[in-house]
Order: C-alpha cells, then sequence, then structure tokens
C-alpha cells in the first residue's frame, strides 16, 4: 500500500448531520438529502432514493452541502466503504452522518482515478477490517482521511480513468435505454388492458372512441365487452420451487441449473431477465428435492421475504420455496403474463399472510381475479411487446459483459500488469461512435410508442 493517504490529496473531509438533530424533518419538495442507501454499485448517486429538505434546514446544515465533483463514501452500516461521485444534476444537495464527503484537490489526484480504485475489492475488504465493529460497522472521519492511494502522474490516473469510464458510460447508456423501453412497455400495458383504449376494428382507442363497456359482478366494475373475469391461474401454470439438503455437498455445484433464490432478485431489481444465480443444482439436488425445471420464458414471482420480486427466467432456471412461478401454457404471452401479476401486485400483497413473514400461498394466488381480454388484442399486444422486450434482454446481456470487462481490467490497471498507450484513449471516443445506434433505436422506439397510442 502507498504512503499516500487520502487526506494528502483532499482539501476537505467532513460529514453531514441528520436534520432532526437540529430540530427539523423531511419534506415532500425542495433540497436533495442524501442517505448511504444512494451509494449503491454504481459510480453515481442513486436519485430515486433521495429524500427532501427544505431550504431552512440545508442553511442550518451548510457544512454538509455537496458540491459538484465531491466523492462521498458510506462510512457506516451496510453499504459501508462504497463510494460515488456527485453530478451538476444532484445538486442542490445535502446528506447525513453516514456520509462522508471527500473534497479532492484535483491537480493532484483524478476523481473517476480516486473512485475506481478505491472501488477495487481488496481496498473495500481493507474498508471493513479498518472499520469499528461495534452495534454497526463504523468508519470515522480520521480513519477515512488515513485510507492509503496508490498516487500514480496525474496523466496516467486520467488515462486509466478514460477507458474504464467509456465502459461505464456505455452501461449508463444502456440503462437509460432500457429505462425507456421498460416506461413504453408499461405505458402500453396501461393504455390497453388498465384504460381499455386497446385499438378498436377501425384503429381508434376503445374506450374513448365509446366502445361498449358492461359490468362485471366479479371484477365488480365495468369492462369492454367480450372480455372475461378469470383469475391469475388462467394465465399459465402456476408452480413453487424448494431447497434440496444442504447437508449433501453434491447437490450444489457451480455449474448445473441455475437455482434462483429472493436474495438473487434483489440484486437483479435493476434487469428484467435472470439467467442465474449465486449457485446451481446438480442433478441429485433436482432429484432431492423433487425440483422443477422451468423453461425459457417464466416469470419469477418472488412470494415471500419479500413479496414483489419479479424476473423472466432468460433460460432454464428452478427456483426455491421463496417463489410463485408463472410458466406460460395457456396461450398468453411472457410480457403479457409479466404485466398483468405486476399490475396485480398491490392484491397479491393485502391477500398474504404470516406471523413471521409475510407469504403468499399458491392456492390463494390462483385466486386473485384479472380482467381476460380476447386472444387476438393479447397477441396484437404481444407483437408489439416482444421487440420491447427482445432489446431489454439484449442490453441487459451487453451491460453484463461491460461489467466483467470493466471489473477485469480495473485491479490491472492498478497494478500495472495493463498499461494504457498513448493513443487509446481514443478508445473512449470510439465506445461513444458505437452508441449512436442505441440512440437511433430509443428514438425509433419513442416513434414506434407514438405510433401505438
Amino acid at each position: 500500500m502507498s504512503n499516500t493517504k487520502l487526506g494528502d490529496v483532499a482539501a476537505l473531509i467532513t460529514k453531514g448531520t441528520t436534520p432532526t438533530t437540529i430540530g427539523r424533518g423531511f419534506s415532500e419538495t425542495g433540497i436533495n438529502f442524501v442517505k448511504s442507501e444512494s451509494i449503491t454499485d454504481s459510480k453515481y448517486l442513486d436519485s430515486s432514493i433521495f429524500e427532501k429538505i427544505d431550504e431552512e434546514t440545508d442553511r442550518k446544515l451548510k457544512r454538509s452541502r455537496l458540491k459538484k465533483d465531491d466523492l462521498l463514501f458510506s462510512i457506516a452500516g451496510a453499504y459501508l466503504g462504497k463510494i460515488v461521485i456527485v453530478r451538476e444534476s444532484d445538486l442542490p444537495a445535502n446528506t447525513n452522518q453516514a456520509v462522508g464527503i471527500v473534497r479532492l484537490k484535483h491537480d493532484i489526484v483524478d476523481k473517476d482515478y480516486l473512485y475506481y480504485f478505491y472501488s477495487q475489492k481488496y481496498i473495500n475488504s481493507y474498508i471493513n477490517k479498518l472499520s469499528s465493529q461495534s452495534s454497526q460497522p463504523n468508519l470515522n472521519l480520521d480513519l477515512l482521511a488515513r485510507l492509503p492511494i496508490d498516487l500514480k502522474h496525474i496523466e496516467d490516473q486520467k488515462k486509466i480513468a478514460a477507458v474504464l469510464s467509456a465502459l461505464d458510460a456505455k452501461i449508463e447508456l444502456n440503462n437509460r435505454i432500457n429505462a425507456e423501453l421498460k416506461a413504453m412497455a408499461k405505458t402500453l400495458y396501461g393504455y390497453w388492458f388498465v384504460q381499455f383504449d386497446f385499438p378498436n376494428e377501425n384503429g381508434k382507442p376503445y374506450k374513448s372512441s365509446g366502445g361498449k363497456m358492461v359490468y362485471n359482478k366479479i371484477l365488480k366494475r365495468e369492462i369492454p365487452e367480450e372480455w372475461n373475469d378469470g383469475s391469475l391461474l388462467d394465465l399459465g401454470d402456476i408452480v413453487g420451487g424448494s431447497t434440496p439438503s444442504t447437508n449433501e455437498p453434491n447437490n450444489f455445484s457451480k455449474n448445473g441449473t441455475p437455482w434462483i433464490t429472493p436474495k438473487d432478485l434483489s440484486n437483479n431489481t435493476n434487469s428484467k431477465y435472470i439467467s442465474r444465480g449465486e449457485i446451481c443444482v446438480t442433478e441429485c439436488g433436482l432429484k432431492d428435492a423433487s425440483l422443477k425445471v422451468y423453461p425459457e420464458g417464466t416469470v419469477l414471482l418472488s412470494s415471500r421475504a419479500p413479496i414483489g420480486y419479479m424476473a423472466i427466467a432468460r433460460n432454464p432456471v428452478t427456483t426455491n420455496q421463496g417463489f410463485k412461478s408463472f410458466i406460460p401454457s395457456k396461450g398468453y404471452s411472457t410480457s403479457f403474463i409479466y404485466y398483468t401479476v405486476k399490475n396485480s401486485l398491490k392484491t397479491i400483497v393485502q391477500y398474504s399472510s404470516g406471523s413471521t413473514f409475510q407469504e403468499i400461498s399458491g392456492s390463494v394466488l390462483k385466486t386473485i381475479k384479472v380482467c381476460l381480454p380476447p386472444t387476438e388484442i393479447v397477441n396484437n399486444f404481444s407483437e408489439r411487446t416482444d421487440a420491447i422486450f427482445k432489446r431489454q434482454d439484449i442490453l441487459e446481456q451487453e451491460n453484463q459483459q461491460l461489467t466483467e470487462l470493466r471489473d477485469w481490467l480495473l485491479p490491472m490497471l492498478m497494478n500495472g500488469q495493463v498499461t494504457v498507450k498513448k493513443g487509446d484513449a481514443a478508445n473512449e471516443s470510439h465506445c461513444r461512435q458505437v452508441t449512436e445506434p442505441d440512440k437511433k433505436n430509443q428514438a425509433v422506439c419513442d416513434a414506434d410508442l407514438s405510433a401505438q397510442l
């Protein structure tokens, strides 16, 4: 480890305060307030987890106001050691005492280089060992300032950061495109099957154009004429999983049939598809737990601890007992099943029960009522959304490969096993160039959605 410490390259190291300590609280709108939960495995803050404080609270907490290019360290709790960079779009913002604010001397150290240096797994392990382990892991500001850094020449730092940043930029662009695709498919489902404005025989929105609606006593609402009431069981076979005996090591392996747990889905929340979890089961494991292998396109739903995580099987998989999965077998497509189940989550949670933790049983799940449209309308929806789902799948797989490449390059760039030659920094602009087709695809998708709506 280098003799150079983080405190040597930072002009300011401080931390925030909880608004309640000054007699204040959170508000519906106002200044962004960053907690350690917003510091995830991404390079930048997760703005969806921001809370808000008013301007008076921000003035009272002026010492911990954030600035563009600040580095934020999570210094307490489950997120200990994670780091992000503050962007202009995050501001104005403030933070609490679980976050350490590092303001750099930019003529000495590059912010992106420092982010990647401290993202290395062995550094994170070092931080956890360095922390105090009282009620929860904690890294005080003095320990944070003493974190070591391999301080390369500033130009070498920038070259290394440029290569890694180019990969992250492509990953972020893919995520933005996927978010747009997700919104498009969800909006289309809502228009057609919630608001009942699917195209009529003249291509006009059904309900808005005066399409006949009839009251359904089972669903207790009006639905389009010729539509029927049904249950989630009508969508496909609903199956559960189980766990092979952990006392038999031959039941599990690194290679085998992917065995998915709710924890795997909790680490997969930004993706629609899943290929595998942390571990696989062998043929012995399948027989031991009488596990059924579900086909590609099966919709996985976590049914406990917690309820509501969802994903689509990219390939044959099986699951533990924390799932109720939908195998398309009754004429409905994966995309229609996925959004119909997602649209029913509120009811599913309401029907759950349990003393230790909430769970939805298979027998109850099968009785939850849904509105079933005619087959031709579902097929029309599936044809329009299949391209969106396939594109999302491709982008998710591409991001997996890019992430693996970045994580493989990171330690080798840092320890000198791989060096960046003078012309290699041009790869960053090349990476930006290859993203242009994706931007065009996004524009095509936007135009396609407009035509469908």
